[in-house]
């Protein structure tokens, strides 16, 4: 089940959309809801910046990491070199 980005129990409040009248006339004959599918809509449009925020965020993150690594050497490996030198190490 995917999280929502926003609390579904909130409280409702009014404001004021630009539509096309003919579009708003024709789907209010066709008994569609404005509100529902512009809160709906609305939800889409946020999760898909949400992510692709994050995925903007990731790929700087991985960047910097890739950078190290070319740089300093794998953090891992460096890990894997201290603790097979260590005296306990079975």
């Amino acid at each position: 089940m995917r999280q929502l980005n926003y609390d579904p129990a909130a409280r409702k409040r009014t404001v004021s959309l630009t539509l096309n009248g003919d579009l708003y006339a024709k789907a209010k004959a066709q008994g569609i809801n404005a509100s529902q599918v512009a809160e709906a809509a609305l939800a889409e449009a946020l999760a898909v910046r949400i992510s692709e925020k994050v995925r903007a965020e990731i790929s700087q993150d991985l960047g910097a990491y890739n950078a190290y690594v070319e740089k300093h050497g794998s953090p891992a490996e460096m890990l894997r070199e201290h603790l097979a030198d260590r005296d306990d190490a079975a």
